[in-house]
């Protein structure tokens, strides 16, 4: 410290000698000599005294607590600024990183409790969803156990909405278990270069009869490249256009269109999945990738889905060091859009 014991012990001894030898320079009767032994006198019994009171009482106690601050800002304070008030007064500078310490602590606790808020709602919505399709067909099989069974008819129809319901059930928990793998970390990615345009006809293909009961019409625009290379996992980006051009067609209303659209820069590739469906309110757009979050919750459960599909997405693109961005006005449709680079980031940075 640029203040410290000594220092402050002997600006004191000194002004407290001036003041003493001044005082009794006023007496005539004072010879010369006198005042020098004076001025010494009191220059060195006022700085032991104040060096001691100043070192021992205040200061070595000061520095105690600066040496547990410094220990705590190696660990948890790194962010925040030090000497924020200067060094000419040592105990407003505590003050200072006592508060700074005080004001993060209080930020982890304000953090947990969201996470605790969020733990609550996902429990609950985790439970929702769970119990949803486990009480249809519980119902459905005790139907049949109290001697529906015997009619042909009505057994075969009960039967074939238990297994739907345990198909829904067993769609969910694969959904919840890719999603925690993938957070994890336990789904390791296979990068690879392909052709994301052949990826995407390929996922029309599975979609084109869902599309055509709903008389939308699903296409690759006419604008698009016909090849647009990236290099990513074929497998998981399959996965986030299959659930993109879903939700489009889920959410699409009767004589609507999905177009999937590529745009190639020149080290990315810019994938858009466009409808003209119900759209998304702007209050709605930030949350729409939280797990189960649905803008309607009564007409999208009656549509189908987890209401994970996002959420898987929106991790995917994480992994991929990507993200989706989403443009959307209600009743004109939305777009959502992805980037993945062409090539290797080594190849990139090779040539």
């Amino acid at each position: 410290m640029v203040f410290n014991s000594r220092l402050i012990a002997v600006l004191l001894a000194f002004c407290i000698a001036v003041v003493t030898t001044s005082f009794l320079s006023l007496f005539k009767e004072v010879s010369s000599s006198a005042l020098v032994v004076t001025f010494l006198i009191s220059l060195s019994s006022t700085y032991l005294l104040g060096f001691i009171i100043l070192e021992f009482l205040i200061f070595r106690e000061i520095n105690k607590i600066y040496s547990l601050l410094d220990n705590l800002r190696e660990s948890e304070l790194t962010s925040i600024d030090q000497n924020k008030s200067g060094l000419f007064n040592p105990l407003k500078k505590i003050n200072e990183e006592i508060f700074s310490y005080a004001a993060l602590k209080q930020k982890e606790i304000d953090e947990l409790k969201k996470l605790e808020a969020f733990r609550r709602e996902f429990i609950a919505d985790v439970s929702h969803e769970l119990k949803t399709p486990i009480f249809a067909a519980q119902g459905f099989v005790h139907t049949l156990l109290d001697g529906a069974v015997k009619d042909k008819s009505v057994r075969n129809r009960f039967l074939k909405k238990a297994a739907k319901s345990l198909d829904g059930l067993d769609i969910l928990v694969q959904d919840l278990l890719t999603l925690s793998q993938i957070e994890t970390g336990e789904i390791k990615m296979h990068f690879e270069s392909f052709d994301i345009r052949q990826l995407a006809e390929e996922v029309i293909d599975q979609f084109e009869n869902k599309a055509e009961k709903k008389d939308i019409e699903l296409k690759i625009s006419k604008h698009a490249p016909e090849q647009a290379m990236v290099y990513a996992d074929w497998q998981r980006i399959n996965q986030v256009v299959t659930n993109l051009v879903s939700n489009a067609i889920k959410y699409s209303n009767k004589n609507g269109k999905v177009t999937i659209d590529f745009e190639v820069t020149n080290s990315h590739v810019i994938t858009r999945v466009k409808d003209t469906g119900e759209g998304i309110p702007p209050e709605h757009i930030k949350r729409i990738f939280e797990r189960f979050y649905r803008v309607d919750k009564s007409r999208s459960r009656e549509k189908g889905g987890t209401g994970l599909g996002l959420a898987i997405v929106k991790h995917i693109m994480e992994v991929h060091k990507s993200k989706v961005e989403v443009t959307s006005e209600p009743g004109k449709g939305s777009v959502f859009s992805f980037k993945l680079p062409k090539k290797a980031p080594e190849q990139v940075s090779g040539e």
